[in-house]
Parts: C-alpha cells; sequence; structure tokens
C-alpha cells in the first residue's frame, strides 16, 4: 500500500514538473514573439511630416541581425539590426506631398498612413513654449478657423532623466483641426500657420517645451563638463545626487531627512538638472529630419545672464553638432516685458537676460531674435498674445528659409558718438525709418556720466535715423541705455512694426556677473 501511495506521489510530481516545464516552454515562446516586432520610436508615426529635399534618418529596435526594410512607394532601403538590435537608415530625398504610406518590414511589419513631405520644425523651451492654443488670446476663434489638415504637431512629455529615454509611446502626431488646435504649442502653432499660409507647403512641428525648464537641462552632460565654464554648477549637482543617494539607502530616515530626501528626489527627477532633458525628451527625437528650430526660454536663467552668454550658444551648438544637419537656423524670442514698470532707471536681471540672447546673434552663424519688449505682461509671466510672437519668428524663417522678401529683423543699436551734453546713436537694420508707437518722442533711454548713475533722458530723432539722448543731470555723458528694465516704457519701433532691440552702450559689471 506504501509502496503504491508513493508511486502514485511520483507520478503527480513527475507530472506537475512537466506541466511547469510546459508552461515554461510556452511561456518562452510567447516571450520570445513578443521581442520578435519591429518597433519604432514614438516620433515616427501616422500623420507625420517628413522634410523635403533631404535624406531623413529612421531608426528602431528588432532582434538581433534582423534585416529591416522601409518602403516609401517605389523606394526601398533596409538594415541590419546590430547586437543590441538597433537599426538605422536612410530615407530617401522626397519633394513635398503626400498623404504617403511608409512600411517598416522585419520580424513584424508596421505601417505608418497619411504621412506629409514638407518642413519640419522644432518649437522648444519652457512655458512660453508650451503655452497651448488654448489658454493664448482668443482660443474660441482660433479652434473655429483651425482647419489646416497640412499643419501636424506631436507633443511630448515632460520627463526628466540622466539615462537617454528612446520612445514616448503615448504621444502621436496630431491633424491641426478643431479638435486638436487647441492643445498646439501656440507660438508653434501661429509660426506654422504663418509659413503654410504664405508657402502651401505641409508644415510639422515637433513640441518638447517643458514650462519652468532651465537651458542647461537641455545640454548634454559631457558637452557641460567639457567646456569647463559650467564647473560649478555640474559639482553641485553632482552634489545633490550623492546626498540623495545616501539618503535612499538608508533604511530609517527622520522627518528633516525625509523632507530632504522628498526635494531632492524632485530636482533629480526634474527640469532644472543639467541634462535631464536632453535625456529625458530629447533624445527620443534628436536625429529626425528638420528643417531648423524656434525657442523660447530664458525667464528660468535670468538670475544667471551672464553665465548665459556661454550656455545658451553652447547648447545651439550641441543641439546642431548631434543632430547632424548642420548650421540648421535656430531663432528665438527675447524676453518680454514683465513685472512692476520701474519709477526710476536701475539695474535688471532679465535685461542682462535679453542682452544675452543678443549677444548669441552675433556669436553663432545663422540665428536669430523675435523682439518682444512690447507685448509683455507685467502682472502676467506668460502673456496671452502669441499670435505676433509666432509672425515675428516666422518672418526670420520666411526671409532666412524661404526667399521671401519681408523685414524681419529688429533695429540694433550700431554705434555713438559723444556731441557736446549729448550723444547720438546710429542703428543697423532699419531700411525705412522710425515709427514711434502712441507718441512721436521716443521713450525709453536713459543716460549716465562715469559716475555711472543713470537719469531719464530726452531724445530726439535726428538726421538718418539717428536718435540724439540727453539730460540736464548729465553733463558730461558716456553710457546710454535703452529699454533696460525688466518692465521698461519704451516706444520705438520700425516702420514695418518692428521694436528696437533694448540695449547698453556700456560694458559695466552688471547684476548677475559672478552668478554660478
Amino acid at each position: 500500500m506504501n509502496q503504491l501511495l508513493a508511486k502514485q506521489t511520483r507520478s503527480a510530481t513527475w507530472a506537475r514538473r512537466a506541466m511547469f516545464s510546459l508552461a515554461f516552454l510556452s511561456g518562452s515562446s510567447l516571450a520570445d514573439k513578443a521581442m520578435a516586432e519591429v518597433k519604432l520610436p514614438n516620433i515616427f508615426g501616422d500623420s507625420m511630416v517628413l522634410q523635403q529635399k533631404q535624406e531623413n534618418k529612421i531608426w528602431g529596435k528588432d532582434n538581433p541581425g534582423q534585416v529591416v526594410t522601409i518602403s516609401v512607394g517605389d523606394k526601398k532601403v533596409s538594415a541590419t539590426t546590430d547586437a543590441a538590435g538597433n537599426w538605422e537608415a536612410k530615407l530617401p530625398a522626397m519633394e513635398i506631398g503626400g498623404p504617403l504610406t511608409i512600411t517598416v518590414a522585419g520580424s513584424s511589419t508596421k505601417t505608418l498612413s497619411d504621412v506629409l513631405v514638407g518642413e519640419v520644425w522644432v518649437c522648444s523651451g519652457q512655458s512660453n513654449m508650451q503655452w497651448s492654443v488654448a489658454q493664448s488670446n482668443d482660443p474660441d476663434l482660433e479652434r473655429l478657423a483651425a482647419n489646416f489638415p497640412k499643419i501636424r504637431m506631436i507633443n511630448f512629455p515632460q520627463t526628466g532623466s540622466q539615462e537617454p529615454i528612446w520612445s514616448h509611446d503615448d504621444r502621436k502626431w496630431m491633424v491641426c483641426n478643431p479638435e486638436n488646435n487647441p492643445k498646439f504649442s501656440a507660438v508653434g502653432y501661429f509660426f506654422a500657420r504663418q509659413i503654410h499660409q504664405t508657402t502651401g507647403v505641409p508644415i510639422g512641428m515637433i513640441n518638447n517645451a517643458w514650462g519652468g525648464s532651465a537651458c542647461e537641462a537641455w545640454v548634454n552632460l559631457d558637452v557641460l563638463k567639457a567646456d569647463g565654464h559650467f564647473n560649478k554648477m555640474v559639482e553641485n549637482w553632482s552634489a545633490n545626487a550623492d546626498k540623495f543617494k545616501t539618503l535612499s539607502d538608508k533604511k530609517e530616515r527622520s522627518k528633516e531627512e525625509e523632507d530632504q530626501f522628498k526635494n531632492l528626489g524632485n530636482q533629480m527627477r526634474g527640469n532644472q538638472r543639467p541634462a535631464n532633458i536632453y535625456n529625458g525628451v530629447l533624445k527620443s527625437h534628436l536625429g529626425y529630419g528638420i528643417k531648423g528650430a524656434i525657442w523660447y526660454q530664458g525667464e528660468s536663467n535670468a538670475g544667471r545672464a551672464y553665465q548665459y552668454r556661454d550656455l545658451f550658444p553652447l547648447m545651439i551648438q550641441n543641439w546642431r553638432k548631434e543632430w547632424g544637419q548642420g548650421d540648421f537656423p535656430f531663432y528665438w524670442v527675447q524676453l518680454a516685458d514683465f513685472k512692476a514698470e520701474p519709477k526710476e532707471p536701475g539695474e535688471s536681471d532679465w535685461a542682462e537676460l535679453r542682452e544675452a540672447q543678443t549677444m548669441t546673434m552675433d556669436r553663432l552663424p545663422h540665428t536669430g531674435q523675435a523682439v518682444i519688449i512690447d507685448i509683455g505682461e507685467g502682472k502676467d509671466i506668460h502673456p496671452k498674445n502669441k499670435v505676433d510672437v509666432g509672425r515675428r519668428l516666422a518672418r526670420w524663417a520666411l526671409a532666412n528659409e524661404y526667399g521671401i522678401p519681408v523685414d524681419h529683423q529688429s533695429p540694433r543699436y550700431a554705434s555713438m558718438q559723444a556731441d557736446g551734453d549729448g550723444i547720438v546713436l546710429s542703428f543697423n537694420h532699419l531700411p525705412s525709418g522710425w515709427r514711434p508707437f502712441d507718441v512721436n518722442e521716443p521713450i525709453g533711454f536713459t543716460i549716465a556720466g562715469e559716475d555711472k548713475k543713470f537719469y531719464a533722458a530726452t531724445a530726439k530723432i535726428v538726421d538718418g535715423g539717428k536718435i540724439r539722448v540727453s539730460s540736464p543731470s548729465v553733463t558730461k555723458p558716456v553710457s546710454v541705455r535703452y529699454a533696460w528694465a525688466d518692465n521698461p516704457v519704451c516706444n520705438m519701433f520700425s516702420a514695418a512694426g518692428l521694436p528696437l532691440t533694448p540695449f547698453r552702450t556700456d560694458d559695466w559689471p552688471g547684476v548677475t556677473a559672478g552668478r554660478e
């Protein structure tokens, strides 16, 4: 009896083992099948726009050693995955058109439909670029008129990481219609609409803006380290990361330590940490075929404006090098007016940040700046007039990329000459003269002598578009400033309606000098 019971027990045990093995093998087979799939990052999807007249990189994942074939009409390109399962190919250059269907065939097949060929622009930066059409002026009217099926946009999520994120699978391309339009970046949309209505070309906008983001978060960490200007910044963040790890390894934390742990955790995942957005957002589509980029950021770096003189150009150079498309056009928005209007002339970190932005045009080729010192709101860091912002950026693109003769660059200070108790200023980019806003007299100028104390000045337009500035309080002037405040009162525009770029003629150390 015992022998029989033992035999039955052994039989049951073997049966369970056999069932387990079968289940394991079946599970392994299912896992293998799950692995046997061609994958694309989410930037490649239905309704996307490809950049015209250039080869466009396409990439993905599949089983190691797998041949992947990409077909567009009668054209085909192939690639073989490497040992890690990665593959990359170049789509052939195509003319404006569509809709097309793209087939990607490897261990499985993916089909991308409703693909257009036109112009692709990145719209990036912080909250004023992220700001949606729904949050801007007249969203109800904009929605009613938003029937532009050849304008598309993809919005990327806000993910901070020190490790590159390959794909954001829940984000897809959207066609511009009344349902989707409120979710579009407003500046990106109004830029795209102007280009599309002027040229008739399909426009794709890659919106990866993140409100509150610092410029350093958009830069490759290795690039920041190698530059040498940002050692203290990198060291401070490294020290915070070490503190966070120490606290995370503790089995028990005091309330003070727990609060510090949570705060540091937010910082580690946030939009201020160097390279966090570069890895968490940008890397997933860096290399996708584009025409250029538009940018609206700087508020978060205003307290370190002198540092921005090097940081901002470095970011642009980093993007251009890693994108692999040469010195593609990069146009940005200068900071708007914000906060209280000054009662007396003084220093301003926002003015210094605007100056750093302007300097970048002189340091890098194929760059441009949309000045919006006239359309901010003192009470709101997010002015709702995004139409004019988009249009001023579009002027740069229309003039430089599409060969359309429109005024696009705001007037800029060129030189000064002493003239008794005054200073005469000369300007560039003033083809048709001045049109001061509201009143005929120029407003917004201040003047100082060698004591560096500025006074409100009287200004007059003189021959050839020059402006003479003086004040009875300054008998021997040496410097003039214009619109040098967080929220300056100023009124100078070109005849084309472009505001005079804020400037100063001196290089005296500002309030943000030396800040890291």
